[in-house]
């Protein structure tokens, strides 16, 4: 009769026991989660664009369609790789290249030759020597290496378009510079707003930055003219601003690299000393190798040069120098008058399919029924239609439709096919009628 007592006593010491060590143990894991150094992160938003090819993924529609992406497709939706870039990677395999570190500015010949692409052989300033430059981390790292520059040596802020690529504002932000905008697109009439721009540019303090986009505005794709350049171009002489170009389009805009670059040049000629940099993700379609240049046009030589010299005190401390692949591979095409030949070719193909896809988008819509104006789709260029849809459109298109674009209505023409042209339309229709 003991036994069975002391047993029960037993257990409920036992049972308290347990209870304590849950105690315990729970209290300790919580002390472990609140001393965490990440406990107090959030999760962060999703990229607009990163986000929304998830979304799209995730979609098991079959006739689901992505017109968001910024990056150039066939008629058939894949990835394209320019025949002359598979040329030139088969030339580099041929030469058994080391992998030896570049320089912090890059690969030497490559941002002689992507000056020369952009400014041109017969430029004045590169005659004299005047105009010097780094390897890049294709556009997005130039910028955030100018901005780190500028905010280093005494500028406060940036005057960006409104709107302007996405990524601009952050960039610049984190560099260190005030944004600030100045009108560019008028929403209303799909239209470049001109006669607001100039107002907003000469009221812009002197000495400021001010960012322009040399060819096919993103998101718009609506470009000044060059008689509007050329007013541009006095008023911020005249106004005492620093123009700094962002050229990410440059032969895929119009099929034409020197067309297209006809705004840098007119302001280099006009006596600007401009900054610029340039992407080859597009114009190449070298996404993944992250190739750019950043160039600077000086009074003269050796204050050019001592300009690329603070500009490689910024990139040292952050990415230290640059791949190698991709510079290889433009210089290979650049320096070769064969392969520079496949090139424009190649790349003006890219551009006529992107034109092509906006008359019959337009043609499509009207076919469909629209009565509305889309005559802004073949006025403007490049690889996006901003389109005109609000962000309810846009999602109810999503949703309705499995049509993914931006929720600011930008539609990237690349992702527009001969195969979907009809289908996009009859949803771009059925949302804005």
């Amino acid at each position: 009769m003991i036994l069975p007592s002391i047993s029960r006593s037993v257990l409920r010491q036992h049972s308290k026991a347990a209870a304590r060590y849950a105690t315990n143990i729970h209290a300790s894991r919580t002390m472990s989660t609140s001393s965490s150094p990440w406990s107090q992160f959030e999760m962060a938003p999703t990229d607009p664009i990163v986000g929304l090819n998830e979304i799209y993924n995730k979609d098991d529609f079959p006739s689901k369609v992505i017109v968001g992406v910024g990056a150039y497709r066939d008629d058939l939706g894949k990835p394209y790789v320019l025949p002359c870039v598979r040329e030139a990677e088969q030339i580099l395999m041929d030469k058994n290249l080391d992998m030896e570190y570049t320089g912090i500015a890059g690969e030497p010949k490559f941002v002689d030759l992507a000056l020369k692409f952009v400014y041109g052989e017969d430029s004045v300033p590169i005659q004299e020597n005047r105009v010097h430059g780094v390897q890049a981390l294709s556009g997005t790292g130039g910028l955030r290496v100018f901005g780190e520059l500028m905010a280093k040596h005494g500028h406060k802020h940036i005057y960006v378009p409104n709107p302007t690529w996405g990524n601009h504002i952050p960039i610049f932000t984190n560099s260190g510079l005030e944004v600030r905008k100045y009108r560019y697109y008028d929403a209303e009439s799909s239209d470049l707003d001109f006669t607001n721009m100039m107002k907003d540019i000469k009221d812009i303090p002197k000495g400021s930055l001010i960012l322009m986009h040399a060819c096919a505005h993103n998101p718009t794709g609506m470009d000044p003219t060059m008689e509007q350049w050329k007013e541009m171009s006095e008023t911020i002489k005249k106004q005492g601003l620093v123009p700094f170009f962002d050229c990410a389009y440059q032969g895929f805009a119009s099929g034409d690299p020197v067309k297209d670059a006809s705004s840098v040049r007119m302001f280099v000629e006009d006596g600007h000393l401009i900054s610029m940099v340039q992407s080859f993700s597009k114009n190449f379609g070298l996404y993944g190798q992250r190739i750019g240049a950043l160039s600077v046009v000086g009074a003269d030589e050796d204050e050019a040069k001592r300009v690329v010299s603070q500009m490689k005190m910024v990139i040292r401390p952050m990415y230290s120098n640059p791949p190698r692949q991709g510079a290889r591979i433009v210089t290979t095409i650049l320096e070769d008058p064969r392969l520079t030949q496949d090139f424009l070719d190649q790349c003006r193909g890219m551009a006529d399919r992107i034109n092509l896809m906006r008359t019959l988008l337009q043609d499509k819509l009207a076919e469909a029924g629209s009565t509305k104006n889309w005559d802004h789709i073949t006025k403007q260029i490049g690889m996006f239609a901003y389109s005109g849809l609000n962000k309810d459109q846009v999602m109810e298109m999503r949703e309705k439709h499995h049509v993914y674009c931006t929720a600011d209505g930008r539609i990237s023409m690349a992702g527009v096919t001969s195969g979907n042209v009809d289908y996009i339309a009859n949803a771009i229709h059925d949302v804005s009628k």
